[in-house]
């Protein structure tokens, strides 16, 4: 009688809770069902994906957004004594630190509750942060209140841009592999840095757009629509990411509770020495190249047109763009790494070319224009492309959104720094020294950057080209268990309790004795 209760109960524990597997079968089938999608979860993954390209165009355009409104073109015409440098910087700084919060919290909830929470938390954080900046006002017209209160107003779209990065790529890159494991690079390059990189001329587009239609005496006007205009990209995703599914991957292993974060450390060290590392030098170049390309420019042609500022700036962000083209063709060719190295090689050549030769060029604003822009596509075509892509493929589905923030928010912080830096840059803009102005440093510190990523993504940066991600899924489980790890994966219906395969037979003895 006692027997009968014991296998009754055990019984009852097996359909009530999470069915106990070993991470052998765990791995078995996570293989089986990995590309098995029913026609809903098919449709799902396409929609996924264009969802994640949709919103990071939004991102994309965030980041952009102060190129055209900052200091000696919008805000320094209508506030010249209160828009100084620090409080540019400031302002642009906001964004980058929201975004650092935002890649590392939001990547958290990624991987603890679902890409789908954190997809609408990330799209509502950036419509309220854009609604909030295009209405800043400050008390009583106060300039410098308008400017905190813009800070903070950006600060908050920072934290939903900054989240975007690890809920939009990770959903995309495992929908990706669900439809077809050799597309996954290129697909992923196109909804993800192509849209981002797209968002740089499109915010140019619209400021062109809104400053013929309004005028020049009428900035303010101008700076508000633009800022406004930020408010619909995201809501175009809106209703689909409250019906998404989340990935099979993800459904079968995720891991909720009891992360063994230790145990990932020590498997991925290296991994994220990479990716952080690489991100930290890119976003340190390429930030503050996008932010203040319009100083730049407008130091170069010596004037205070607006419109033809931004007219070069548009040729700029075109020249740049394609090389996230060349990058997705190349990444299944030369492959994630050598990809990466190459784009980095292109920060060397050119930071050099224009670094050493600036008076020069600068005479020639076309060719210093076009030079500027292959320094940029390059940096669009290497690190700009993969490190997204290897962030996502370089870590397992139960911390891909945990890792891949991280990476991303390191890259941010390097980000930060750079636009720091620039500030005496900046300061010091026109001032020319007999031997060597210092606007030329943006590009000597970009090829001293360019050498040291070659490095990092070298020694440091895995390549997974072409390699299915349930495979590292299932060796990452296998190392857990190995290690002694046991917990629940996956969610809903696909939960599952990872035990010692012994544990497994033992308590199969027990219901069939």
């Amino acid at each position: 009688m006692s027997s009968e209760k014991d296998i009754s109960s055990f019984e009852d524990a097996q359909t009530s809770g999470p069915r106990k597997v070993s991470a052998d079968e765990h791995q078995v089938q996570l293989k089986e069902v990995a590309h098995n999608l029913s026609k809903k979860e098919s449709v799902s993954a396409y929609f996924t994906i264009l969802a994640a390209g949709f919103g990071l165009v939004s991102d994309g355009y965030q980041n952009n957004l102060m190129t055209m409104t900052n200091a000696r073109v919008i805000f320094k015409q209508l506030y010249p004594k209160d828009y100084t440098s620090a409080v540019s910087t400031r302002v642009s700084n906001s964004l980058l630190v929201g975004a650092v919060l935002g890649q590392i919290i939001v990547g958290l909830i990624c991987d603890r509750f679902g890409r789908k929470v954190a997809l609408v938390a990330t799209t509502l954080l950036i419509v309220i942060g854009a609604t909030l900046g295009t209405a800043a006002h400050g008390a009583h017209g106060s300039a410098q209140g308008l400017f905190w209160f813009l800070t903070f107003a950006r600060g908050i779209t920072g934290v939903g841009v900054g989240g975007e990065y690890p809920a939009s790529s990770t959903s995309a890159s495992e929908a990706a592999n669900e439809r077809k494991i050799s597309d996954r690079g290129p697909v992923f390059i196109m909804v993800t840095n192509f849209v981002l990189s797209f968002g740089g001329p499109l915010g140019i587009v619209v400021f062109l757009i809104v400053i013929s239609a309004a005028g020049e005496n009428h900035l303010e006007t101008v700076w508000r629509v633009c800022f406004g205009f930020g408010i619909l990209l995201p809501l175009t995703v809106f209703f689909f990411r409250l019906r998404m599914m989340s990935s099979k991957l993800y459904r079968k292993g995720a891991i909720k509770r009891r992360v063994p974060y230790m145990l990932v450390f020590k498997r991925y060290w290296r991994s994220l020495i990479g990716t952080c590392g690489a991100w930290f030098l890119y976003d340190f170049v390429t930030f503050p190249n996008g932010v203040f390309s319009g100083t730049i420019i407008a130091s170069v042609i010596h004037n205070n047109d607006i419109k033809r500022t931004a007219e070069w700036q548009l040729l700029l962000g075109s020249i740049a763009l394609p090389g996230v083209l060349v990058g997705a063709f190349l990444c299944n060719r030369l492959g994630r790494r050598n990809t990466m190295c190459l784009g980095f090689s292109g920060y060397l050549v050119f930071g050099l070319i224009i670094g050493l030769a600036y008076d020069k060029i600068t005479n020639i604003i076309p060719l210093f224009v076009i030079f500027y822009g292959l320094m940029q596509s390059f940096g669009n075509m290497g690190p700009g492309d993969m490190l997204g892509l290897t962030s996502a493929e370089s870590y397992p589905t139960p911390i891909r959104g945990t890792c891949y923030g991280l990476s991303a928010a390191i890259g941010k912080t390097g980000a930060a720094l750079g636009t720091e830096a620039f500030t005496p840059i900046q300061n010091n803009l026109g001032k020319r020294r007999v031997s060597m102005p210092y606007e030329l440093w943006t590009f000597i510190v970009a090829a001293i950057c360019g050498v040291t990523g070659v490095l990092v993504t070298y020694f440091f940066v895995p390549d997974l080209t072409g390699i299915d991600l349930a495979e590292e899924d299932a060796k990452f489980m296998k190392y857990l268990a190995e290690n002694g790890w046991e917990g629940e994966v996956g969610e809903d219906d696909d939960k599952e309790l990872i035990v010692d395969k012994y544990a497994v037979e033992e308590a199969m003895e027990e219901k069939t004795g």
